[in-house]
């Protein structure tokens, strides 16, 4: 069965197949699980870009989950949710939630191109220290172009995603989050074949462009960069209000990666493994982020996190899950100040100290 001849769709259908072939001429160098992760990466940044842009309607929005367990590309971890929905700048929105067991929320307004490249900049952002909500943990946002809006949009708005993060992912209640258009008129509903190609053709460009990102290389191995600060402005989709640090391992078998630091007071922070595809390990099977609610201090308040392919019977130790190198990333969510670095030292795995909680 052949394409109805001159259907736009078709043909940017095809290209977007045909990226997705050549994808895998990014893998040279890789081996073992990490080459095998990149097969799966291809699947979760397509997944993405048919969701947010071929299938999300912004005239009858709906949130769909971008990053979580199965959804790995672009820094996830396992202590987080995050939701995309379309805007467009000319309508209202009215989003409801309930903050469930979340430790830090967020819902940010994005602006820039509206073809499936990363958005510029933040246009707006409310937070779980801006929003009240009631007793049993319900609240509500306007989102408009209207001067009382809670989130007010600019020409350039198009979407919104949702952050929420919990301390015990395996058994904390995520939030809940439901969106809708508020307008009075939204038009009919009809598929036309320039309208398809349309989002196809942002999904094509979606998928290129978090091609061109990655493999993300190791950089200085078996270090913690210094962390900087929370951010005057930001690219993509990247949080307003966290401050990060990057850093990598890269360590045999009978080796451990010991970090020690001290974060300042904030909201949420935690520490995730990452192959060079921006994606953590299989969290089902190993510990492989920690935050500060799992974390085991010194009596100072300070901190030592392990890194390791195997337990050295210690508390805070983060498994590499068989990968001989990797990515670490920290985050903090509303930091008193901006953390300081923290040291690390390569060591022989039987000498980490035993450490576990009383």
């Amino acid at each position: 069965m052949t394409a109805e001849p001159g259907l736009e769709t078709a043909a940017v259908v095809h290209e977007l197949l045909d990226t997705m072939k050549s994808l895998d001429g990014k893998f040279g160098g890789l081996q073992g699980q990490e080459l095998l992760e990149g097969y799966r990466w291809i699947f979760s940044i397509a997944a993405v870009g048919l969701d947010a842009f071929v299938w999300g309607d912004t005239r009858r929005p709906r949130f769909v989950d971008i990053v979580g367990p199965y959804r790995k590309w672009g820094g996830d971890n396992a202590d987080a949710f995050y939701l995309y929905a379309p805007l467009d700048p000319r309508r209202t929105y009215r989003v409801r939630g309930n903050k469930g067991d979340s430790v830090y929320f967020s819902l940010t307004v994005y602006g820039g191109p509206d073809d499936g490249r990363y958005s510029e900049r933040i246009v707006a952002t409310v937070n779980d220290r801006m929003i009240e909500s009631d007793s049993d943990g319900n609240f509500e946002i306007t989102i408009s172009t209207s001067d009382g809006a809670d989130l007010r949009l600019e020409p350039d708005a198009v979407c919104a995603i949702t952050r929420d993060y919990v301390v015990h992912p395996e058994r904390d209640r995520r939030m809940t989050w439901s969106i809708e258009c508020t307008d009075a008129d939204v038009g009919e509903y009809r598929l036309t074949d320039a309208d398809l190609a349309r989002r196809f053709r942002a999904a094509l460009t979606w998928v290129k462009d978090q091609a061109n990102l990655v493999p993300l290389g190791l950089g200085t191995p078996n270090s913690i960069d210094e962390p900087y600060p929370v951010p005057q402005a930001t690219f993509g989709w990247a949080a307003g209000d966290a401050a990060y640090a990057m850093g990598s391992f890269d360590l045999r078998d009978d080796q451990a990666l010991v970090i020690r630091g001290r974060s300042p007071e904030c909201a949420f922070w935690n520490l995730c493994l990452w192959n060079q595809f921006l994606h953590t390990y299989n969290s089902d099977y190993d510990r492989v982020t920690i935050n500060g609610g799992q974390v085991l201090y010194e009596p100072d308040g300070s901190w030592e996190i392990v890194v390791a392919s195997k337990d050295p019977d210690h508390a805070n130790w983060v498994s590499t899950q068989g990968h001989p190198s990797g990515r670490i990333w920290f985050r903090w969510f509303h930091p008193a100040e901006t953390p300081g670095q923290p040291t690390t030292e390569v060591v022989q795995l039987s000498g980490v100290t035993p450490k576990r909680s009383t």
